[in-house]
């Protein structure tokens, strides 16, 4: 059974998830949907790439991944379609797939030229859903486009480094439900520029010297629970998907707040990391 994923910033109000469905079951009424996120922040294609990136893996092989943000074509926004990692990937080419490919090269791209068929202003449902199903049945990329060789990059996706490698700067690139700031600084990046220093990580008016390998490592449970008072705390991680994170512990907006509100962190805010010599 094909399995395709859906990532968009639709949302739940609106018809434009649904009718998605509804378009696919009408092609192929044995596929498995799956909703990766609806919830992505309007035209946020650095949001969308980090969300596919550390979503897609989780799939099976083979699985098609549908990725409609910013998807209307146009001269300078065309459409293609990604074999990588024995994945497929749909969407338009406005550099949402270039921390992927930035790491994995793709096995083939197309452009995808079906459009002179199909009147629309809903590419999402009328040209994606059409190059997903014919994917989802065995056909091949080439005879939905032709092949291209590079895709559109995202601006500022590798953090800045100073010429004697003391200092890295990347930005906050997003935000996640519980208030955490992920930043566009991955573990090997770092460890590669650190090569053992101490490091001394700035948000705003904020440092930091360690980073956890887990949250509640920032917990000294030698002390009685109830005179911890750890919730609210700040402190860096590299997450699940082995960006640098800066995280406030057990974050609730509505208590303790989050690292984006108490930190007054935002998308493309910048984090530096300063290297000690030795």
């Amino acid at each position: 059974m094909a399995i395709i994923t859906l990532t968009t910033d639709f949302g739940e109000k609106d018809h434009f998830a649904g009718a998605t469905k509804g378009a696919i079951y009408s092609e192929l009424p044995d596929v498995k949907i799956v909703d990766i996120s609806h919830s992505v922040s309007p035209f946020n294609i650095p949001e969308a790439a980090y969300i596919i990136q550390n979503a897609y893996s989780s799939f099976p092989k083979g699985t098609i991944h549908i990725i409609g943000i910013d998807s209307e074509i146009n001269q300078e926004n065309k459409h293609i379609a990604i074999k990588l990692d024995d994945h497929y990937f749909i969407c338009a080419n406005n550099g949402i797939m270039s921390m992927i490919c930035s790491e994995i090269a793709p096995e083939k791209i197309v452009e995808i030229n079906i459009h002179d068929k199909i009147q629309t202003s809903f590419p999402v449902l009328d040209v994606f859903v059409k190059v997903a199903c014919h994917i989802a049945r065995g056909g091949t990329l080439e005879v939905i486009g032709k092949t291209v060789q590079e895709i559109k990059p995202i601006k500022n996706i590798v953090p800045y480094v100073n010429d004697d490698k003391t200092q890295i700067i990347g930005s906050v690139i997003y935000i996640d439900n519980y208030g955490n700031v992920v930043t566009n600084i991955k573990r090997g990046f770092f460890e590669t520029i650190q090569k053992g220093r101490a490091f001394e990580i700035s948000a705003r008016n904020y440092k930091f010297k360690t980073i956890y390998k887990k949250y509640s490592d920032i917990v000294n449970f030698e002390i009685p629970e109830g005179k911890r008072f750890d919730e609210g705390r700040g402190l860096v991680v590299f997450n699940s998907g082995n960006f640098l994170e800066i995280a406030v512990y057990k974050s609730n907006s509505a208590t303790v707040g989050s690292a984006s509100s108490l930190m007054g962190l935002g998308i493309m805010d910048a984090v530096s990391v300063n290297f000690i010599k030795a």
